[in-house]
């Protein structure tokens, strides 16, 4: 709903005395304090038991409950403990990431001016209401949305909602259209936003949730709708396996009960065994080692994770939707060029406040120093240097003549103490200029910065090296208009000694300064790099389409003769449905002049198109977008405390390319969870093969229910998370980007799965079979199985660190807790054969060295097996080059 136009009571806007008490009361009781609401956050425990909503948790706790029916109690104390720790990591991590959109509490507090009953008054935001009288001046955070009764001189940053760079000239006389985008109600004044200078009375039209501000946090705090690419994968995989678990039981049952020699206990406790050998229970607890490693691996590159899935996020995301200004920009007006009248240019490097960089100018030196000290003098700015910093207060445009200056070497503070200030004329946007008088010993000067368009109407002479001569305004305008094509911002400047009249005509043009907000010089290298590993990058900003276009331009985004697709664009398009919008979107890098809600609608096209969306940003006005991505990445530094709790991650340097460092290891976590999963499901299959050949040949069981808990333990509990540490095997950046069809079980994943798990369980059943055979005892055949299993297990470990590489062409030193993990399973192992209590519980004995080669040689065969395999993927992906 959104609030009551505002009323005056009868009175004309101008003799308006803003609200009485009672008129307060009433709308607060309404309307409410302006402030945003909290988000409703789910309690710790309400969280716990969504940790138990998975088809492998059912298959558990039914395998638990039938577990103490049958009084079999350690296995099912073993099956409780693994689900609870599994509920425990999960609430942990959900907990901990539930609070997206609380800094937007804070962007509305504070105080503001208000005139109640006549009377001014301080008050607090939060008792703001619709129809109070607001008073604004420079300096000022807007209190909530309004409309302006009068104002003068005002100028607002309206960066954090619209991505605008500018300061934008409001207007209280402004005839503005209905349907006018927010970056152009030059009439209104939007809720956060800073007044730059200027003052201005307003009505309050809206407060809280039914501000500009409000609206963008009732998108930021609804339930997220899209899921990060890890928990997409990792659900489909727990469906598939829960799915083959079930149907290997069932097959596995049936084939029991036609052979008829087994019991209905024994039928059931085997099948409770082995679902919980199968069971990957301890992928949750990986998993979060995986994530955790990579998170701190990403924070030695300056990127913060605030949610542990979106570590492996970045990794995994197609398509990057980055701002413009603060992202790929300084967000710092910087002269680049000045055209001096009679035609020289000058070329000025460096970018932002410091005054860095140099001008390149010789002869022309004088003309450049008479139009820096108009720049310097028709300017209500300040900059200083301070605690190791250069600091500035103003308007940006005039604190780019500022730093102009201080690359020229001029002392700003001694050419204002040498030309005394007797007049300031203020920039107002119906004028389109400003200006200052001062006294230059005895001589009165008038200095004038402004539009092109203006100054060159002002000027009938021009300043040379030889002198004053008649203004060439074709040409001049000619330059002017090749440049603003380029995406520059154009402040002409011009002179004149003056008598008491100040009149501003028949002045002499100095020049013309062409300022844009600079490119990050890393962004070059970030994109090209994104380029290399298959990603597409697209600027979206709510700023000028011909300055966002001459960026993207300069960053190889696009193409001179290529589109900007606008905010009005999108607009009409929408109408048109879904398939029209996605037409527009599929081959677009360039979207300018965009609203919040649009970005959303850009981010909804390409998830639409089957990509993974990463969101970059620093406003408020990004918030929304990096929400609904399926990534959303912040800037630290100058990031808006809504964008840094709406995103998954943080930039902490603004760096563009710490997002590159941030992809690469986001895909080496991605690579330590498949290895993790390789290993977790060729052990389980390993098991269920070995007991379908049992059956089939009509053994007894090759390990009891007991023992197969004991080896899911042993076999996979160190292994898999030491291999959560494993570093880069190098070429992550140079290969595409995962398609968001891929499943994690991929074919190459299967193959691994198939070909390991099947001589692991084939070499075993054959193991068994001979013992049997050759007269041992079932549970010394039992006993030497399960080592056996046990030895396979540390190898296929080993031989898991790599899916194409060499186990040999491994540093051992590069994963020292795989190293340490993979003999103490097997010290543990050996330690249970000679342990009293224990080794009857598994039904173990101590075995012979003679034994102990035999096995460990014929583990050895999965070795040379997978060895080869990988040789020949090596050379069959060669051949394919």
């Amino acid at each position: 709903m959104s609030n009551d136009s505002f009323e005056v009571n009868g009175q004309s806007p101008e003799h308006y005395s803003g609200l009485t008490q009672q008129e307060v009361l009433d709308k607060q009781k309404r309307y409410g304090p302006n402030q945003l609401p909290e988000p409703s956050l789910a309690g710790p425990f309400t969280i716990l038991l969504r940790q138990f909503f998975s088809p492998f948790i059912y298959i558990l706790l039914i395998a638990a409950v039938v577990s103490f029916v049958l009084k079999e109690h350690a296995g099912g104390v073993f099956i409780l403990s693994v689900l609870f720790l599994n509920a425990i990591i999960g609430t942990v991590q959900e907990y901990s990431a539930q609070r997206s959109a609380a800094a937007l509490r804070n962007m509305v507090k504070g105080e503001t001016h208000v005139i109640r009953d006549g009377i001014g008054m301080t008050i607090a935001v939060e008792e703001v209401v619709p129809g109070d009288l607001v008073l604004l001046s420079s300096g000022d955070k807007v209190p909530a949305d309004v409309r302006l009764l009068s104002s003068q001189n005002l100028a607002v940053d309206e960066s954090l909602l619209t991505g605008e760079s500018l300061a934008v000239s409001k207007n209280a006389c402004a005839d503005i259209a209905e349907d006018a985008p927010l970056s152009e109600r030059f009439n209104q004044c939007f809720a956060s936003s800073i007044v730059t200078h200027g003052r201005a009375q307003a009505i309050v039209t809206a407060t809280a949730m039914n501000t500009e501000i409000g609206k963008i946090a009732n998108h930021v705090t609804r339930e997220r709708v899209s899921e990060p690419p890890l928990m997409i994968r990792i659900k489909s995989f727990t469906y598939q396996v829960a799915q083959g678990i079930f149907v290997a039981i069932l097959i596995l049952t049936v084939l029991m009960l036609l052979n008829g020699g087994y019991s209905p206990e024994a039928i059931i406790l085997m099948t409770i065994g082995l679902a919980v050998s199968v069971i990957p229970e301890g992928l949750p607890v990986a998993l979060t080692v995986a994530l955790a490693i990579g998170m701190r691996r990403m924070a030695r590159n300056n990127v913060i994770i605030r949610k542990l899935v979106a570590v492996e996020a970045l990794g995994s995301c197609t398509f990057i939707c980055s701002d413009k200004t603060g992202t790929l920009t300084v967000n710092e007006l910087t002269i680049r060029h000045v055209m001096l009248p009679d035609g020289n240019h000058v070329q000025v490097t460096g970018e932002g406040v410091a005054p860095g960089g140099k001008v390149h100018a010789s002869s022309e030196l004088h003309h450049l120093r008479e139009l820096c000290i108009a720049g310097v003098l028709a300017n209500e700015s300040h900059l200083n240097y301070a605690g190791g910093e250069w600091v500035s207060d103003g308007d940006i445009v005039d604190i780019a003549f500022l730093v102009l200056a201080k690359k020229l070497g001029m002392s700003i503070s001694d050419l204002r103490r040498q030309q005394v200030q007797l007049e300031l004329i203020p920039y107002e946007p119906e004028k389109a200029y400003c200006g200052s008088v001062n006294y230059d010993g005895d001589t009165k000067w008038l200095y004038a910065k402004g539009s092109p368009e203006k100054m060159l109407h002002m000027c009938d002479q021009m300043e040379t090296i030889l002198g004053p001569v008649d203004i060439d305004r074709a040409r001049l305008e000619q330059q002017f208009e090749e440049l603003a094509q380029q995406g520059y911002r154009l402040i002409a400047l011009a002179k004149r000694e003056v008598d008491e009249h100040h009149r501003l005509e028949k002045m002499c043009f100095l020049g013309m300064v062409a300022m844009i907000d600079p490119l990050r010089q890393e962004a070059f290298e970030a994109i090209r790099h994104c380029r290399s590993a298959g990603i597409e990058v697209a600027m979206v900003t709510g700023d000028h389409p011909s300055t966002a276009k001459s960026i993207a331009i300069e960053l190889g985004l696009c193409k001179a003769n290529d589109s900007v697709v606008t905010g009005s664009v999108i607009h009409d398009v929408v109408t048109k449905g879904a398939d029209a919008m996605d037409e527009l979107i599929r081959s677009s890098r360039v979207f300018a002049r965009i609203e919040p809600q649009q970005k959303e609608m850009i981010v909804d096209s390409l998830m639409r198109q089957n990509h993974f969306v990463a969101v970059t940003g620093d406003g408020v006005n990004d918030a929304p977008a990096m929400r609904r991505a399926n990534t959303g990445i912040a800037m630290g530094k100058r990031g808006t405390d809504v964008a840094k709790e709406a995103a998954d991650l943080i930039i902490t340097d603004d760096n563009f390319a710490s997002i590159v460092a941030g992809i690469e290891q986001g895909r080496v976590v991605y690579n330590n969870i498949r290895k993790v999963i390789a290993l977790l499901v060729a052990t389980g299959f390993s098991a269920i093969l070995l007991f379908f050949l049992t059956v089939i040949a009509g053994l007894p069981m090759p390990m009891i229910a007991v023992q197969l808990l004991w080896l899911n333990l042993i076999a996979n509990g160190l292994q898999d998370v030491a291999l959560a540490f494993e570093p880069k095997e190098g070429n992550e950046l140079n290969r595409l980007p995962r398609s968001p069809d891929e499943r994690i079980f991929d074919r190459l994943l299967i193959e691994h799965v198939l070909l390991s798990g099947t001589v692991m369980g084939g070499l075993a059943f054959i193991n068994y079979y001979y013992l049997l055979q050759s007269g041992e005892s079932i549970e010394q055949a039992r006993n030497l199985t399960l080592m056996l299993m046990v030895l396979f297990g540390n190898i296929r470990a080993l031989n898991a660190r790599s899916e194409t590489r060499s186990l040999f062409s491994h540093s051992l030193k590069a994963n020292p807790f795989l190293m340490l993990a993979v003999p103490t399973a097997l010290l543990v192992h050996i330690a249970a054969l000679y342990t009293p209590g224990l080794s009857d519980v598994l039904e173990l004995h101590p075995i012979s060295l003679e034994q102990m080669l035999e096995l460990f040689f014929m583990a050895c065969g999965l070795l040379i097996v997978e060895e080869i395999y990988k040789l020949w993927r090596r050379r069959r992906a060669k051949k394919a080059l």
